[in-house]
């Protein structure tokens, strides 16, 4: 009885000391099935598991989380355009129906600010950054308190830490415009409103450094990546350009603007996104034609990139996300049938494909979430 006791008194000890593991899951946007599919990541493997999936009510594309992780939005890009919230169960990952609002544009890009007050949306259509207001309890409101005229084609906008500034990729107009977010939800222009990115590069997503000293975009049609110094203002200097590490491989020509019913078969430049380790340490693109994804090392005291290499992923990779510790990438193919899971070298930031699980027509968008 004793020795029993002494083995339960062992394991009881041993458990409260066990780092507690985190549960992490993967949502991976279905346009062409309005749906949402709901993956478990296995943070020892990298393994996906299909959980299910979430009917989003139309064409679903753009993702994101609320500054506390407790509500998925996505924006839907068929009529009737919608922003659409829901509560994440962080057990199971189960998706519940907060609320939805009609949205005033049709949306590529969504993103919060860090203090959980508002969702902002990028309109490629409209040329438009509006501003919606977030209840406590991560309700959309609309209209949106906020609008910004962006000129041709924005792609993207997000906040930076403070929450005092925003950044819009706007493709048609080789900017990445630099605005001020006012604690009413206003924005307005920065400096001059803007800096420039390379003639026809087509600045598409952004991402900033953890320390928020750094801005890199990536550009659509040139796969550029613009490195820009956040001056303590939240203004933005350009300091370096890194060209695009596969175009010559798979002697791609420069990229064009693809509007509804784009035909040209020629091979050309396509690139989608841009993420960064949590660490800061290593940075990665995807580049649609190719369906590739190009690694590069951060440089800790300029932040200027080295290549890596590049690595063959799902059939026109739009949407790649990395998870909070760093490990593991995962990638959604446009014309793929599976989403990847990556292990990402933490020597080298080099990536090796570890699993995969079934994924619906034109999967584009990839959040990923972890809970403890």
């Amino acid at each position: 009885m004793k020795n029993l006791l002494s083995a339960a008194t062992l394991l009881a000890s041993l458990a409260a000391s066990a780092p507690l593991l985190a549960q992490t899951f993967v949502y991976v946007s279905e346009a062409d099935d309005g749906t949402i599919a709901r993956y478990a990541l296995n943070e020892q493997t990298g393994a996906l598991q299909l959980l299910g999936r979430t009917q989003a009510g139309g064409k679903v594309m753009p993702m994101a989380l609320s500054a506390d992780h407790k509500q998925l939005y996505a924006a839907i890009r068929s009529k009737p355009l919608q922003v659409v919230s829901w509560n994440i169960d962080s057990k199971s990952g189960d998706l519940s129906p907060l609320n939805a609002v009609s949205a005033a544009a049709s949306y590529p890009y969504i993103s919060t600010d860090p203090q959980g007050r508002f969702l902002l949306g990028a309109s490629y259509d409209g040329d438009v950054v509006h501003v919606y207001k977030l209840n406590n309890d991560g309700k959309l409101i609309a209209p949106p308190i906020g609008s910004y005229k962006t000129g041709h084609a924005a792609h993207s906008v997000i906040v930076d830490a403070s929450g005092e500034h925003a950044y819009v990729g706007n493709l048609g107009t080789d900017r990445v415009l630099q605005l001020k977010l006012s604690a009413e939800g206003e924005l307005s222009g920065l400096g001059n409103g803007y800096v420039k990115t390379a003639t026809e590069n087509g600045p598409r997503h952004s991402v900033l450094s953890p320390d928020n000293r750094y801005l890199y975009n990536i550009g659509e049609m040139g796969g550029i990546i613009t490195q820009f110094r956040r001056e303590a203002s939240g203004e933005l200097v350009k300091v370096a350009e890194t060209p695009n590490a596969v175009a010559e491989k798979y002697k791609l020509q420069h990229g064009k603007e693809r509007p509804p019913g784009y035909s040209d078969t020629t091979p050309r430049i396509w690139a989608a996104d841009i993420r960064l380790t949590p660490d800061g340490r290593f940075l990665y693109v995807s580049e649609r034609t190719s369906s590739t994804i190009s690694g590069y090392r951060i440089n800790k005291d300029d932040g200027k990139l080295t290549l890596i290499d590049s690595w063959q992923i799902e059939k026109q990779p739009r949407g790649i996300a990395i998870t909070a510790d760093g490990r593991w990438l995962i990638a959604s193919g446009e014309k793929s049938a599976v989403t990847g899971s990556y292990a990402i070298d933490q020597e080298s930031g080099a990536l090796k494909r570890v699993g995969e699980a079934p994924a619906g027509g034109d999967a584009n968008w990839v959040t990923v979430v972890s809970y403890k």
